[in-house]
C-alpha cells in the first residue's frame, strides 16, 4: 500500500471573517451618536478637537511605520479609534496643540513603543488623557464655555451642591466632549452589544459594583437621585462600555471580566467619594489594565478532565 502525503496548512484551520478593521469600524459607528451630540452640544470647536486628535494619531502611526520600515497599520483603523476616544475625553476648550500632543503620546509611547496593537499594556486613549491631566491640569479641567459657565455636575456634587439629573442624562451639562449625554452613549453601547463586539460582563459588573459602593459609602444612604447623578455624571458610561472593554487591555476569561469590572467599580467609587477630585474613571481603568495579567492568572478555568490528586507525601499532583 503506497504512502500518500497530505499537505496540511498550519492552524488555525477555521478562520473567522471578523478582522481588526471591521471591529474598529463598528466601534467608530457606535461612537457616532456620542461624537455627534458632543459637536452639537459644544459647537464646531469640538469638531476641531476631534479632527486634530484623529489626524495626529493617524499621522504618528504612519510616520513611525515609515521610520522603522514596517508595514503600514493605519488601515486597521485602531489609530482612528484611539484619536476619537481621546478627543471625547477632552474638554472642548483645550488648546489644539495639547490635543495633538496627547494623541502623539497615546500612539507613540503607549502603543507603538510597546510593539503596536495587541502589545500595549494600557488603553492608549486613556494613557494620553492621563498624560495630559498630569502635564496640563488647568487646561484639562477648564470646562467653561459660552453655553455652560459652571463647574461639571460631579464637581458641584463634590462641593455639596445639587444637580439636575435629567440634564445629565440628556447631556445639557458641561464636561468633556463625549461624556455628557448618557442617551447617546447607551445608543452606541447597544450597537456594540447587538453586533457582538462586546458583552455585558465588564460593563454590568463595573456599573453595578460602582452603584453598590455609592449606596454604601456615598454618605446619602439609599438616595436614587444621588445615585443616578453619579451614574450619569463623568465618564463612567463612556469608560464602562467603550474603554474598559478594550480587547487588548481587559481580561479574556469570563470570570476575569467580572472580577475586572468589580475592581473598576470599587476603585472608581473610592476615587470619587474619598479622593480629592470628582472623577476617577480614567485612573481606575488604567490601574485595572496593569492588573489584568494577575486577574487572568487567578481566573483561568480548569481544563476539562483535569483533576488534582494527593500524592503519597501529602502534596498535590495532576
Amino acid at each position: 500500500m503506497s504512502e500518500q502525503i497530505y499537505h496540511v496548512s498550519s492552524n488555525p484551520h477555521i478562520r473567522s471573517k471578523v478582522t481588526t478593521s471591521s471591529i474598529m469600524l463598528l466601534v467608530l459607528i457606535a461612537l457616532l451618536p456620542t461624537t455627534g451630540f458632543g459637536i452639537w452640544n459644544f459647537g464646531f470647536r469640538a469638531l476641531a478637537v476631534v479632527l486634530v486628535c484623529i489626524g495626529s494619531a493617524v499621522a504618528t502611526e504612519s510616520i513611525f511605520c515609515l521610520i522603522v520600515k514596517k508595514k503600514q497599520t493605519v488601515k486597521d483603523l485602531s489609530a482612528v479609534v484611539t484619536g476619537l476616544l481621546l478627543a471625547l475625553n477632552l474638554p472642548v476648550t483645550i488648546p489644539l496643540w495639547m490635543a495633538a500632543l496627547g494623541s502623539i503620546f497615546a500612539i507613540l509611547v503607549v502603543k507603538l513603543l510597546f510593539g503596536g496593537l495587541g502589545q500595549n499594556f494600557m488603553n492608549p486613549a486613556l494613557g494620553g488623557r492621563c498624560f495630559l491631566l498630569i502635564s496640563f491640569p488647568t487646561a484639562m479641567t477648564a470646562f467653561a464655555t459660552d453655553a455652560y459657565t459652571g463647574a461639571t455636575p460631579l464637581a458641584v456634587m463634590k462641593s455639596g451642591g445639587s444637580v439636575n439629573v435629567m440634564d445629565m442624562i440628556i447631556g445639557r451639562t458641561s464636561g468633556t466632549i463625549g461624556e455628557t449625554s448618557v442617551i447617546a452613549i447607551v445608543i452606541g453601547a447597544c450597537i456594540l452589544l447587538l453586533c457582538g463586539v462586546i458583552d455585558l460582563k465588564i460593563p454590568a459588573s463595573y456599573i453595578l459594583s460602582f452603584a453598590c459602593f455609592i449606596l454604601l459609602f456615598g454618605g446619602h444612604g439609599f438616595d436614587p437621585a444621588f445615585l443616578a447623578a453619579h451614574l450619569a455624571g463623568g465618564g463612567l458610561m463612556l469608560g464602562a462600555f467603550f474603554m474598559a472593554t478594550d480587547y487588548v487591555t481587559s481580561p479574556i476569561t469570563p470570570m476575569g471580566k467580572i472580577v475586572f469590572g468589580i475592581f473598576l467599580g470599587i476603585l472608581t467609587g473610592i476615587f470619587r467619594i474619598f479622593g480629592p477630585g470628582s472623577e476617577g474613571v480614567s485612573y481606575a481603568i488604567i490601574i485595572g489594565n496593569l492588573l489584568v495579567p494577575l486577574i487572568e492568572k487567578v481566573t483561568v478555568p480548569t481544563p476539562f478532565g483535569f483533576t488534582k490528586k494527593k500524592s503519597a507525601k501529602g502534596g498535590k499532583q495532576a
